[in-house]
């Protein structure tokens, strides 16, 4: 059981770095707010990659106590992360996903003739 929680940890640990790698690429083509947003999401996920290599070897997230630690801060940086596109998003005049518009489907529908139909 051990070598798969190692291997589990591990694969994580790819699955974040290539998280981060986008992130970090995302950010090199925007500007603004979105650029340091794009920036700062691909550092935390990097090093939240790292941690999970870190705790690959220690073999629990909650030791040693600073690694704990770690962790709750990434929380807050993806709670930042997701306030803040929500913020730019409604800025530039774009809903938020769950705000998104049931689609029109009066293009697809044939008119209704008058009288009882």
């Amino acid at each position: 059981m051990h070598d798969l929680t190692v291997s589990g940890n591990l694969l994580e640990a790819g699955l974040w770095a290539g998280i981060a790698l986008t992130l970090l690429a995302w950010a090199s083509r925007e500007s603004g707010r979105l650029r340091r947003l794009w920036a700062v999401l691909g550092v935390a996920f990097l090093v939240f990659a790292v941690s999970d290599v870190i705790e690959s070897q220690t073999g629990a997230w909650w030791r040693p106590l600073w690694l704990l630690a770690l962790k709750a801060v990434y929380i807050a940086v993806f709670l930042y992360g997701a306030m803040e596109y929500r913020n730019i998003s409604r800025a530039a005049g774009s809903p938020p996903p769950d705000a998104a518009p049931l689609a029109d489907t009066s293009a697809t529908e044939p008119p209704l003739k008058g009288g009882d139909g």
